[in-house]
């Protein structure tokens, strides 16, 4: 999954937008947007944190300066630790030529001490967009950490994976259709991108557009199946 492999393989899909959310860290957001430089697809800066209720939580911007900040509370709040690389491999940090700079110690696979309303929160106060992660899976969401979606817990949508059917999701979590649902790929690695995608009826491959189309503002939609 390094900066050109995904960037080749979201083109060879034919994918407007992807977004790259790897987990507690945003260290190869540059690379891979100086990476689909001239190709014609716009990558979004993001991020999947989790909880300290061990939820998933996607974070996206379209300003690199915002992811990073992000990171900056992340890491600030991340459960000390070094990376086990002969047990969860190596964290290569790359760069757009595909090179590799260095390796991240942090022990990424692990939770935060920050609970789900502190991210969200963290989220919105740099404009970003904060989504609840595959919510059908029985591990990492926050329906399976918590049980339910707490009311005053403001997401901006909520994720499916692409293991479960547009029809099957209306049933199972039909109490939280108030939500925007997206649902993606979540893929780990370049075979699976683009297996699951959602189309955005917007005017731009934006963050304000993408919020919009969240809300369904002027004729802005998302569609999936």
């Amino acid at each position: 999954m390094s900066p050109v492999s995904i960037v080749k393989k979201a083109s060879e899909k034919g994918l407007d937008i992807i977004a790259v959310t790897d987990h507690n860290s945003a260290e190869n957001i540059v690379a891979a947007v100086k990476s689909a430089e001239n190709s014609g697809l716009s990558v979004l800066a993001g991020m999947e944190i989790t909880s300290s209720e061990e939820a998933h939580i996607l974070a996206l911007f379209d300003d690199l300066d915002s992811i990073l900040k992000l990171q900056d509370i992340v890491y600030h709040n991340l459960i000390e630790g070094e990376n086990d690389e002969k047990l969860f491999g190596e964290q290569v940090v790359a760069n757009e030529k595909d090179e590799v700079m260095s390796f991240n110690k942090k022990l990424l696979i692990g939770a935060t001490t920050m609970t789900a309303h502190s991210i969200v929160s963290e989220v919105h106060a740099l404009d970003g967009l904060a989504i609840a992660s595959h919510i059908d899976r029985g591990a990492f969401s926050i329906i399976s950490q918590l049980g339910f979606i707490p009311g005053d817990l403001s997401f901006d949508a909520l994720e499916l994976s692409s293991a479960i059917s547009r029809g099957k999701a209306q049933e199972l979590f039909k109490d939280y259709d108030s939500f925007a649902w997206i649902s993606s790929s979540d893929a780990h690695t370049p075979d699976d991108i683009g297996k699951r995608t959602t189309v955005f009826h917007m005017h731009d491959s934006t963050i304000n557009e993408m919020r919009l189309a969240l809300k369904c503002i002027d004729g802005r939609s998302v569609e999936w199946e």
